[in-house]
């Protein structure tokens, strides 16, 4: 969570039915969810979140066309003119020997660039602090969180919703 003082609404259910169907019913009231926490992955929440399709692809296709391309520059510039050798005839630029480094190359880059950015476009790196509301919250319960900073948002309403589609427990925290 990137701001500690949020004042916060948890739904825990018992399964992803339930929260699925609390989601639904939340948004159709107009409530935005803020987030989901599940033990495991749930079909369906990307659409209930309303999250846009990653750009994470196009990354990946750029970072391995660069690397592609070192891969070719650095073997042919290696072979025909920093130390070109004569080995069986072959010409210099000898293309099709270069096929198998390029591609692991460019395999290579492809990973390397995707995760690194994928972890520094979600804020992911080394010494990070984070906190952790509950340290049970993913293990065995579906968590169906609510921001509820502004008036617009009524407790009472939002707890309402959720034991109606099935919520053992709500929580208002902050």
């Amino acid at each position: 969570m990137k701001n500690a003082n949020r004042k916060l609404i948890f739904g825990v259910f018992e399964d992803e039915e339930h929260l699925i169907e609390a989601g639904k019913s939340l948004r159709d009231y107009n409530i935005p969810i803020l987030d989901i926490y599940t033990p495991f992955p749930v079909h369906g929440l990307d659409e209930l979140l309303e999250i846009k399709r990653s750009r994470l692809p196009i990354i990946t296709f750029f970072a391995c066309l660069f690397g592609c391309l070192v891969a070719i520059y650095f073997q042919v510039w290696t072979s025909k003119y920093s130390w070109p050798l004569n080995i069986g005839g072959k010409p210099f630029n000898s293309f099709v020997a270069f096929i198998p480094v390029a591609f692991e190359i460019t395999v290579l880059m492809g990973a390397l660039i995707t995760v690194a950015f994928f972890l520094y476009r979600c804020g992911l790196f080394p010494g990070k602090k984070e906190t952790i509301l509950d340290a049970n919250m993913t293990n065995y319960s579906f968590v169906l969180a609510i921001e509820h900073n502004n008036a617009a948002i009524d407790f009472d309403q939002v707890s309402t919703i959720m034991k109606k589609h099935g919520a053992s427990e709500v929580v208002n925290h902050g």
